[in-house]
């Protein structure tokens, strides 16, 4: 007993160090995991700046480059998400959220984004149900109807909202939806297809599919005639609804137009240039048509039906025109053409081969209207036109399949002619075009290709937008996301910000403005 007490006892200071140690070396790993944490909470990934730009409000994502992205699960169930277009990726840094979604919305085929940025808000267009859902860009969420829902094949929007019109191509009506009066108007005009507005909203022009007609919407005093049969008698309209006092009418405007299928309103607010689209929509020549816009304000209220045309000239496009955009000097006219077309932008008198369709970019001198140079860029029709950073215009097409490049590479050809992708940079300083991304057949493949492994197209582009001052675009394209630098065309890696669906559209919420894109 008293040499295992004493041996108990010998052993009582050795276990106290192993304690003190023991001790010791926990609470030296407690203040170590306490400074490591101080280190690491110390760094902001995600700063709220003290004063935000146009004092915009400050996101639930603390996202300020935001890319919205509208996409579909399979044609009827669709989804919005958010994009950071700083760091190209599609959740956060430290993936604690893998996904920004806007919530709220279940509009199921979101192919149309209108993008309001200094209103911190949009609108987003379904086409399979006809939905036009309000996105407001500050709760990053859906905040109702802007609109009746209704299948269009264009909607038009004024910028503060009043006036939302709708071209229902398949009913045969064009619909102004004017808040002001809190009233809809459905204007009977079989086949129109197109409605384009100016940026005060003073001018509204309808187009209609496979025809030389134009119209200009304009709107009556009030109850400056009892009947819309009244209205029409006396201003020689289509139509005019309602049919008892009768708020807006639509006239056919004079001219010799050729399959109108646009319009762009010149950047001091003084001219349209109608698009006429002519033989890629079945008619006879392309060229753009000048009118004064001062006669065709929704104001100007005729009083007898109008034969004299405002067209104060014409100017054929031999290369073709769908789209339109300027940078106050130059008119870019987008298009397409079955003949060869020069530098010069004039036909060289050779056909294109099989007859196909060849897409050009013309440029025009607003001080002469004179139709000055010609490019060759991507197939297809053109609808998409974006000015971004580095002096650089970019088009976009859809179903440029269908031209004359996939033929050349269908044949084997091995020159840049044989790339018939539909995203086209064009280089304002050198001006040259150059299609992305690059493809070359047999030897260059695209660099990161679409869940169809096509290793040449990606498709048509159904959207784009500019991400200002980061030098690069993001876009909807074959149904993925691809981005590029602006700099030199390449494409930026899609790995962290490609969406499970099938991307539809895209837009920069956090532009600068709302003519950014």
């Amino acid at each position: 007993m008293s040499k295992l007490k004493n041996q108990s006892i010998s052993l009582r200071p050795r276990f106290i160090r192993s304690l003190h140690l023991t001790r010791s070396t926990a609470f030296c790993a407690v203040l170590l995991a306490v400074a490591t944490f101080g280190l690491t909470s110390c760094k902001v990934y995600y700063k709220v700046p003290a004063n935000t730009f146009g004092g915009r409000p400050v996101p639930p994502s603390k996202l300020f480059e935001r890319v919205l992205v509208g996409a579909t699960v399979n044609g009827s169930q669709g989804f919005l998400q958010i994009l950071d277009g700083l760091r190209d990726l599609r959740g956060t840094i430290q993936n604690i959220n893998q996904t920004f979604p806007v919530s709220g919305y279940s509009g199921g085929y979101p192919s149309q984004i209108y993008n309001f940025p200094e209103q911190s808000k949009g609108l987003v267009y379904s086409s399979s149900d006809g939905s036009l859902i309000n996105i407001n860009y500050g709760t990053e969420a859906a905040s109702g109807s802007a609109a009746s829902s209704a299948i269009s094949s264009a909607i038009a929007v004024s910028a503060d909202f009043t006036r939302i019109f709708q071209a229902e191509e398949q009913a045969g009506l064009l619909v102004v939806n004017d808040a002001s009066v809190g009233g809809a108007y459905a204007l009977n005009i079989p086949n129109v297809f197109q409605i384009v507005i100016n940026q005060g909203d003073t001018v509204a022009l309808a187009m209609v599919r496979n025809s030389d007609v134009l119209y200009r919407i304009f709107k009556l005093n009030l109850n400056q005639y009892p009947t819309a049969q009244a209205a029409i008698a006396v201003t020689g309209s289509v139509d005019c609804q309602p049919l008892l006092l009768p708020v807006y009418c639509a006239v056919a405007v004079p001219g010799n137009f050729d399959r109108p299928s646009g319009a762009y309103f010149s950047l001091d607010g003084s001219k349209v240039y109608i698009l006429n689209s002519g033989p890629e929509a079945g008619g006879t020549t392309a060229s753009i048509s000048i009118m004064p816009q001062s006669g065709l304000v929704n104001t100007v209220i005729p009083t007898a039906p109008p034969t004299v045309s405002p067209v104060i000239a014409t100017v054929p496009v031999p290369g073709g025109v769908t789209e339109a955009i300027s940078d106050g000097s130059t008119l870019y006219l987008a298009g397409q053409s079955q003949n060869v077309i020069g530098t010069n932008g004039q036909p060289t008198g050779t056909a294109n081969p099989n007859g196909l369709f060849a897409g050009y970019l013309s440029t025009m001198s607003l001080a002469t209207n004179q139709i000055t140079a010609a490019y060759s860029i991507s197939d297809g029709n053109h609808n998409q036109f974006l000015f971004a950073d580095d002096n650089t215009l970019w088009i976009g097409s859809q179903q440029c399949a269908n031209g004359v490049r996939q033929s050349l590479f269908a044949a084997g050809n091995t020159t840049q002619a044989a790339n018939y992708n539909c995203l086209t940079r064009f280089d304002l300083n050198a001006h040259t075009p150059f299609i992305v991304p690059a493809v070359t057949n047999g030897s260059v493949q695209v660099g990161y290709p679409n869940t169809n492994a096509d290793l040449y197209y990606y498709g048509s582009l159904t959207g784009i937008c500019w991400i200002q001052n980061y030098h690069k675009v993001y876009t909807a394209y074959g149904g993925q996301i691809h981005a590029f630098n602006t700099v030199d065309g390449s494409e930026i890696n899609n790995t962290n910000i490609t969406i499970q669906g099938t991307v539809l559209s895209v837009a920069y919420m956090d532009a600068l403005t709302n003519e950014a894109n």
